[in-house]
């Protein structure tokens, strides 16, 4: 599973966050490691320069081989909120589709 990260140009997209975010996207998705062939992850703040509840955005598109990309979104105080929130919906997702295959 490649995983790409993209930020906006309000977010510093440093060596550190890049790091933390593939560590949890790697841990939290490991299961479906092997269906996965790339996750592209975009960091937006919603807000710029203001501070404020619910600003940091996290999208997520899995790409799975043989099958039309995933998307999903979550909001979140932090962009590790946002992240984990994303993930949750990604993982609901990928069971959804991948146990309509397996039912076929």
């Amino acid at each position: 599973m490649t995983i790409q990260l993209n930020t906006d140009h309000n977010i510093v997209g440093s060596e550190k966050l890049e790091e933390r975010i593939t560590t949890i996207l790697s841990e939290k998705l490991e299961r479906f490691s092997s269906q996965i062939t790339r996750l592209e992850v975009h960091l937006t703040d919603n807000n710029g320069h203001k501070t404020g509840p619910a600003d940091k955005q996290c999208a997520l598109e899995a790409r799975l081989e043989g099958l039309k990309p995933i998307a999903v979104t979550g909001i979140g105080d932090n962009v590790e909120q946002s992240v984990r929130i994303a993930i949750d919906k990604l993982k609901a997702s990928l069971d959804t589709v991948l146990g309509r295959l397996h039912k076929h």
